[in-house]
């Protein structure tokens, strides 16, 4: 039987498995530490991973309101770290008064940054801006050889990858700075899950550095989730079935506690609330508590904390193997 990755009327298989793994207890949040914003799907790349179907030809992005809502609840609320992400998050209008007003605030500010951006009309200042504000970057870059990159990313994209880690070297990114954080983010190239995460950072740094002479601080292994780009991947290649199954064979309980869901608040450029972005393409909102930034900004800090996690099929992906987080390998 397919296992398609958000059937709202099946079953819910992975709350079966985690209710199973923690004697009934479901997945519950533990708290809000990170604000995930998705500023918009607009972006230059048209990855073939993408799990928000961004793109050059999409309009979707947040706008100010939006924008001063999300900063607004950083600093009631006391969050300590704001996690900005697309599309390309630089191409809204915004994502700068969001970068300089989080930190005003006194929060961490992370960015999902996807090096060939800096390539676009007025971009060329992101390094030097980056650093100025103390920004902690994560780099998709899909593997160490030119070939991969571009098979899943575009002719040339390897190319300027590493063109823009060239000058993000140049102002102390990826050399062990304290607040200029370098961390590229590796896909797996296919329906299958990523390696071992240490070995996977020792082969790119030595290729990365012996070849190209560039550095970055560490790396960390996401999973492909099986939704909307990469989803339409594996079914037009006849995988979609068997790489469902393999996320769900090898369900692993102890990702759990370290589960990014419950500890991240994921906010869409509409200001709709989700537990975390792959909820947020699906559609599948936060179950209880306000479901707008703007209700949120009403709410006390206690809102939303110790809430019942939405939960579907997909999630499997954040679970399998070692796990997968926005900060890589759980386990």
């Amino acid at each position: 039987m397919m296992h398609l990755p958000l059937v709202v009327s099946e079953p819910n298989r992975f709350l079966t498995a985690v209710r199973a793994a923690t004697g009934g207890a479901g997945l519950v949040a533990a708290g809000v530490t990170t604000l995930q914003v998705n500023v918009g799907k607009r972006c230059n790349q048209a990855c073939k991973h993408c799990h928000v179907d961004a793109g050059p030809a999409r309009t979707e992005e947040m706008p100010a309101p939006v924008a001063e809502a999300c900063l607004a609840v950083l600093g009631r609320w006391g969050i300590k770290t704001l996690d900005i992400t697309g599309g390309a998050p630089e191409l809204n209008p915004h994502f700068r008064r969001l970068v300089t007003g989080a930190r005003a605030l006194g929060a961490t500010v992370m960015v999902r940054h996807n090096l060939t951006v800096q390539d676009s009309p007025g971009q060329h200042d992101l390094p030097a801006f980056f650093a100025a504000n103390e920004v902690t970057l994560f780099s998709s870059l899909p593997h160490y050889t030119a070939e991969a990159t571009d098979r899943q990313r575009g002719q040339g994209t390897f190319d300027a990858s590493v063109r823009a880690m060239r000058a993000l070297n140049e102002v102390g990114y990826g050399r062990g700075h304290p607040t200029r954080g370098l961390t590229l983010v590796h896909n797996p190239v296919g329906a299958f899950l990523p390696g071992g995460q240490a070995q996977l950072e020792r082969d790119f740094r030595r290729v990365l550095e012996g070849a190209h002479g560039v550095q970055f601080d560490r790396l960390v292994s996401l999973a492909n989730m099986p939704i909307e780009r990469f989803k339409s991947w594996l079914a037009k290649t006849g995988q979609l079935e068997s790489y469902c199954d393999k996320l769900e064979a090898q369900f692993n309980p102890a990702t759990l506690p370290g589960l990014m869901c419950r500890s991240t608040l994921s906010v869409s450029h509409t200001g709709a609330l989700f537990d975390c972005d792959f909820n947020q393409m699906l559609d599948l909102g936060v179950l209880e508590g306000p479901r707008s930034i703007e209700a949120l900004l009403a709410e006390g800090p206690g809102a939303l904390v110790q809430r019942s996690i939405a939960t579907a099929s997909h999630c499997f992906g954040c679970t399998a193997g070692a796990g997968s987080s926005c900060g890589g390998a759980l386990t």
